[in-house]
């Protein structure tokens, strides 16, 4: 992002300039199509899980968006730092601003999905779901990352949750120019209304993820962290959406890998931004055609997201992956039985496991201390039931290509 002053910026912009956002006259037939494939597909994502492991792994998920959204920004985090992070152990000083920065996308993603499921989560499409997103966001972020830089060479310091306004400098992303800071708020009032609307029906909803995201985007209603805000925003929608399949899966993972390729996300983005090709391209400020291909793309990106999750968290595949795991790694024979027999209940107290092993209490402790030790079973104290874990260092075997050391472009 680059921030410029320009007297040329037009100084009387209408918030319809963001024209076409919705398919509400005739919704294209492979768009609808593809809105039912990921219905049906996301009500499959995570059949025969337990609650609370599904809670556990939706943990691990978190993570691995947080680690491509930042991914997608350029900010290579590794999962490991932002793990000691989120868990505040002692960071690298060289590593410490993007673990935090980590930990802040997190934290707030964790935020929306314990909304979600309390019933309170809101239209994500308002301004006030965004402005208090990105507010906490910034709430959360080391100081080092709360300035955005000017040409001039001046820093200015990021206020959380403030759109930009009028005296601000105005900005270029690329070759797009976003509405005047002055417009902000007119244009993200109207951004609101439109998208509601979309709210009424099934496949509106979940189509509207896609269009959501990139006329966010356009507007770009913050001096900073609007991707990362409209990749929350997205996320959130899909929950809303009833397609969130308990949050085990995720949007920034497929942005950043594309379907065929990594530079995939950019140039969709900036088909997106195509104006309008004549009379037969639909009838706003921008091309309906680019808007329709750029929404198939999206997703069609969801869809293979969901199902890359629905193969790595498929109950039987994780049980027979956990079970190899564990008998590698844990000295212990009993310790693979074990371990899978949380993973099917979500938790466990501690005191059945010596019945369920058929062996002594204290052998059944013994067993029970080696998978804690060993990051498969964890607990809030050394009194409470067990869960199932995910150790991190294990990752690969357990969720192959979950996380992948990928860089994507500017």
């Amino acid at each position: 992002m680059v921030m410029i002053n320009d007297d040329r910026q037009e100084m009387l912009e209408t918030p319809g300039r963001i024209e076409p956002c919705l398919f509400e006259e005739h919704i294209p037939a492979e768009l609808a199509d593809l809105s039912v494939e990921i219905e049906r597909a996301a009500h499959g994502l995570g059949t025969g899980l337990h609650p609370g492991s599904a809670a556990e792994l939706a943990g691990l998920v978190r993570l691995m968006n947080c680690y491509y959204s930042n991914l997608i920004e350029g900010h290579n985090t590794r999962p490991r730092d932002i793990e000691r992070a989120l868990i505040g152990a002692k960071l690298e000083e060289a590593t410490r601003p993007l673990a935090l920065e980590a930990r802040a996308h997190v934290v707030v993603q964790q935020s929306i999905d314990e909304m979600h499921l309390a019933g309170e989560l809101t239209s994500p499409t308002t301004t006030a779901f965004l402005t208090r997103i990105h507010e906490a966001f910034y709430g959360e972020m080391p100081e080092e990352f709360r300035f955005v830089e000017h040409p001039d060479g001046r820093c200015e310091k990021i206020v959380p949750g403030r759109l930009r306004q009028a005296g601000d400098a105005e900005v270029a992303v690329g070759r797009h120019r976003p509405p005047s800071s002055a417009r902000v708020p007119d244009f993200m009032a109207y951004f609101e209304r439109r998208f509601g609307a979309a709210e009424r029906s099934a496949s509106g909803r979940i189509i509207a993820i896609a269009s959501a995201h990139h006329r966010l985007n356009f507007i770009h209603p913050f001096p900073d962290g609007n991707g990362r805000v409209s990749r929350l925003m997205s996320h959130a929608m899909a929950l809303n959406a009833g397609i969130g399949a308990q949050g085990l899966w995720s949007i920034s993972r497929g942005l950043a890998r594309g379907l065929e390729d990594r530079g995939e996300y950019k140039r969709m983005m900036d088909l997106a931004d195509s104006e309008r090709r004549g009379d037969r391209d639909g009838r706003g400020n921008l091309s309906e055609a680019a808007l329709r291909g750029y929404c198939v793309w999206f997703l069609k990106v969801m869809l293979d997201q969901i199902a890359f999750s629905k193969i790595l968290f498929d109950l039987a595949g994780l049980e027979r992956r956990c079970r190899r795991l564990v008998a590698d790694v844990v000295d212990d024979r009993r310790a693979p039985d074990l371990a899978v027999a949380v993973l099917r209940r979500g938790e466990l107290e501690r005191g059945r496991a010596g019945r369920m092993l058929g062996t002594s209490e204290r052998t059944a402790r013994n067993t029970l201390k080696k998978l804690i030790d060993a990051g498969f079973l964890a607990s809030s104290s050394p009194k409470t039931p067990v869960r199932p874990a995910f150790p991190l260092d294990y990752r690969e075997r357990l969720f192959p290509n979950l996380f992948a050391d990928i860089e994507v472009s500017d």
